[in-house]
């Protein structure tokens, strides 16, 4: 499949996984590759300083846009200031005022469950619909709470019959089930657990949510090394050392190998590899190296890819 096409399937695409499984890496590479497409790419954080700024070598992220790379733009997300900015918009300016001074968020929130979530969706949805970008990446929430703060358009609708609140999650609702404006990328390690919460997540947002979901990225592949098998004695160096390193290598492989082929058996979608990056902090270079390898997976996949 051309890159290109991959990255027009959808106007939002949310990447979400479980903590650590590297779904800002993910999103930072995958923001490089579209811009490097010749796309314009807005990446909006919603957790927090989650390591997406470093990885362009930029300081921390905060509401207002702020320039990331050439055609890459990137801003915070978070409840208090798009419940100010939703209330200005509904003519209630000193009301968001008193509510964030008072820290009244927390006991609006309580009252109204979801409504946080709503309101962050309710931002992006907005967005979506300006045509700010040709590509927004939503870096979401860890894979547990990715579910419910896609869901909170649905549980929201339930509680609030009428109303601007009530409109507010139709239009989200609306956005989140439509492919052509919304799709789901979800991110896992070749590991057991990340693999049995990411093939949980992936029915969970496709039953109770109806969002249309893109190929899963498998992060962290170990590259396969041949010759592992060769006599350590023979390389001239100290022989135990290099045995108990290549033992290490081949076992990690082949881990990684079954939990790759276990994840195809229990979830059909297609998969997208990537390197592990030996390195502990990402800089920009790293970005481009997974950048590439992540147009080189799509490219390999079918030019029609299926996905549920």
């Amino acid at each position: 499949m051309d890159p290109g096409t991959f990255c027009g399937q959808s106007r939002v695409l949310v990447v979400a996984g479980k903590g650590g499984v590297g779904k800002t890496t993910v999103t930072a590479a995958m923001a490089q590759m579209a811009a490097g497409l010749g796309l314009s790419v807005l990446i909006v954080e919603v957790e927090g300083k989650t390591g997406l700024a470093a990885a362009f070598g930029a300081e921390d992220l905060e509401y207002d846009e702020r320039d990331m790379a050439p055609r890459i733009r990137a801003r915070s997300l978070t409840p208090d200031v798009a419940l100010v900015e939703y209330l200005e918009e509904h003519g209630l300016h000193r009301i968001s005022k008193r509510l964030v001074r008072g820290g009244l968020v927390e006991v609006v929130s309580t009252a109204v469950p979801g409504i946080k979530d709503i309101l962050v969706l309710g931002k992006v949805k907005q967005l979506e619909r300006a045509g700010v970008a040709d590509l927004i990446l939503l870096d979401a929430p860890a894979a547990g709470h990715a579910v419910s703060f896609l869901m909170s358009a649905k549980g929201l609708k339930e509680i609030v019959r009428a109303g601007p609140l009530q409109s507010q999650a139709d239009d989200v609702l609306s956005m989140l089930t439509d492919p052509s404006r919304c799709r789901v990328m979800l991110v896992t390690l070749a590991e057991e657990t990340p693999v049995n919460e990411v093939v949980e997540t992936a029915f969970a947002l496709e039953d109770r949510v109806g969002v249309d979901l893109a190929p899963v990225v498998v992060n962290g592949l170990y590259p396969v090394l041949s010759g592992l098998d060769a006599d350590p004695v023979a390389a001239g160096a100290d022989a135990p050392v290099l045995a108990a390193a290549a033992e290490f290598r081949r076992r990690r492989q082949e881990l990684q190998q079954a939990q790759v082929a276990r994840l195809a058996g229990a979830l059909p979608l297609p998969q997208l590899h990537l390197p592990t990056l030996f390195t502990v902090d990402l800089k920009p270079a790293d970005i481009d190296v997974l950048a590439s390898a992540l147009a080189a997976a799509i490219e390999a996949l079918p030019a029609r890819t299926e996905v549920a």
